[in-house]
């Protein structure tokens, strides 16, 4: 199978190269055709670029690099028809060329970089589609997550490694979730590629001085006890108050996961030294009325360690950290509770994946989480396996990945049951890293298929006062969410001695949700009973005006 990638003969650079060799997978052959089109070029553009590259990224190449076009592949030959053609350029379809597809990436609803420059100078990454020219059907699309995408460069980069990442899976003959459509990404105002650069390298000089005062991020983790099943039953952060488990100014805690075992509760949850870098796993006891005692450290690897997902089976415990610094997915075993955990075994290896979240549905295991390949974001790219064994083998679905959706494709939390309906929280990553918390329906769960609607997001606000929320879990009648705060690395006097209470939140007034977003069970009037089952699936189902409370399995 021949595969044409058609590029503007006037912008060779980096990202054609490595989408070439993302897209050569060993079954097809590679061959580029350079077009020569009208498209205007901003004015110093190139100049721009070279300046971000200096002063944002420290000297190191990025996919806005100019290139030679021979480092971008072997060029078209004549009489070497192509089976599928790629075409990043605004131009119209050659009539001549009649290959099987004819593929060309809209951003916006434009074709071409510039269509790209325009979205991100407008204030946003555009709307990922990819079109096949001889039909008009719009076979894959998506939104990407802007996290690590650092200047009009940067954002440059992201958006052709996410196009790279639908091209893949589209002309290896994956199977495809039907696109969905999204309005309203259209921007009533732009900037001059100037300005964008220039105002870019300010704010980011911003950063830096508030890194060097602040440390940043600073997540904390949020706790409190409810009779009824909290954020889920009323879709939002309004009910009993707010507690923040404290931490020393230079530790930050977040990706809270409790559980009952052996008569005791404890919160497991993500500990980074912020002098350190590297995240670590430890636990904090709950009584009755809140933590108990000190923060003990439970796992330390070489890499780094977050997200401690929790799950019961076979009467053991059972743990999966995320280790993406790893490039792998491990399941380690609890042997002396709360503080001693051996590692296993490894379900999935090679890759980049990220909170991973399991959950049995219909007999099966099915395995979620975030995946990452080249330079683009960590959480707008959903992955599933599924496996008749918790051990495995894990069997990736056909259609991986399933979603592209910065507002809800990373994992946030445990599963839960409502009615006999499938959630779970997810990451809305649309104004950055886990700036919010989605509640999905799980619509379609089943080894060839998967769909969900995000029927509710939830901010933070006067009720958790922050700029991030983006882990919601619960064991018995203890609610667990995180968020950030503004943490200075010179501590007042006297911090340490008040760290050793927990830290109330304030709650002036309610923040009511739409009743329409809500959770069926939640619109209904009445509580919902949450626990943990095995498996890590939180069960939670209705029970009239009076909440009855069960313990954690």
């Amino acid at each position: 199978m021949i595969v044409e990638l058609r590029f503007d003969d006037a912008r060779p650079r980096a990202w054609m190269v490595r989408l070439a060799k993302l897209l050569d997978d060993g079954r097809c052959e590679i061959q580029i055709a350079w077009v020569r089109t009208a498209a205007p070029r901003p004015a110093g553009l190139e100049a721009l670029f070279e300046l971000e590259r200096m002063l944002l990224r420290g000297g190191k190449p990025g996919g806005s690099d100019a290139v030679s076009k021979d480092a971008c592949g072997r060029p078209a030959q004549p009489g070497r028809n192509p089976d599928i053609v790629v075409d990043f350029t605004d131009r119209e379809r050659d009539a001549d060329c009649n290959p099987r597809l004819y593929l060309r990436p809209l951003y916006n609803g434009a074709a071409g970089e510039g269509a790209v420059l325009a979205s991100v100078l407008s204030g946003d990454l555009p709307f990922i589609e990819l079109r096949n020219e001889i039909d008009g059907e719009i076979l894959d699309a998506g939104l990407p997550s802007a996290e690590v995408a650092e200047g009009l460069s940067g954002s440059l980069d992201t958006v052709m490694e996410r196009t790279g990442t639908l091209l893949s899976a589209v002309v290896s003959g994956k199977p495809r979730p039907t696109p969905r459509k999204i309005a309203g990404f259209n921007r009533p105002y732009s900037r001059s590629p100037a300005a964008y650069v220039l105002g870019g390298l300010a704010f980011g000089i911003l950063k830096r001085i508030y890194r060097l005062c602040c440390y940043s991020p600073h997540w904390r983790v949020g706790w409190r006890y409810t009779d009824d099943a909290g954020i889920w039953n009323s879709g939002d952060l309004s009910g009993p108050r707010w507690n923040a488990i404290p931490s020393p100014a230079h530790r930050f805690y977040a990706d809270p996961f409790a559980v009952s075992w052996q008569g005791r509760t404890f919160v497991f949850f993500e500990d980074l030294d912020h002098r350190v870098g590297k995240g670590t796993i430890s636990a904090i006891e709950f009584g009755e009325t809140g933590p108990i005692g000190a923060v003990i450290p439970v796992l330390e690897e070489p890499w780094h360690l977050s997200y401690p997902f929790l799950l019961q089976h076979d009467g053991e415990l059972w743990m999966i950290p995320e280790s993406t610094g790893n490039r792998d997915v491990t399941l380690y075993k609890c042997v002396d509770f709360p503080g001693r955990w051996e590692r296993h075994t490894t379900l999935l290896s090679g890759f980049e994946l990220a909170d991973a979240t399991i959950v049995r549905h219909d007999g099966l295991y099915y395995l979620l989480g975030a995946t990452r390949d080249g330079a683009a974001g960590y959480s707008d790219t959903l992955s599933i396996f599924h496996s008749e064994q918790l051990f495995g083998p894990w069997i990736p679905f056909a259609a991986n990945p399933v979603m592209l959706d910065r507002a809800g494709a990373r994992p946030g939390g445990n599963f839960v049951t409502i009615d006999r309906r499938l959630w779970r929280p997810v990451q809305d990553c649309t104004y950055g890293y886990g700036c919010a918390l989605g509640l999905a329906e799980v619509t379609e769960l089943s080894p060839t298929s998967f769909s969900q609607v995000v029927r509710h997001v939830i901010w933070p606000g006067p009720l958790w006062p922050g700029r991030k929320l983006h882990t919601l879990n619960r064991c018995g009648r203890l609610e667990l969410i995180d968020g950030t705060s503004i943490q200075p690395r010179l501590a007042p006097r006297g911090a340490a001695n008040r760290a050793a209470a927990p830290q109330p939140v304030s709650q002036p007034g309610r923040l009511a949700p739409s009743a329409d977003h809500r959770p069926a069970a939640a619109q209904s009037g009445g509580f919902l009973e949450a626990r943990q089952a095995p498996g890590s699936e939180c069960q939670v189902r209705l029970m009239g005006r009076r909440a009855e409370r069960s313990a954690g399995s």
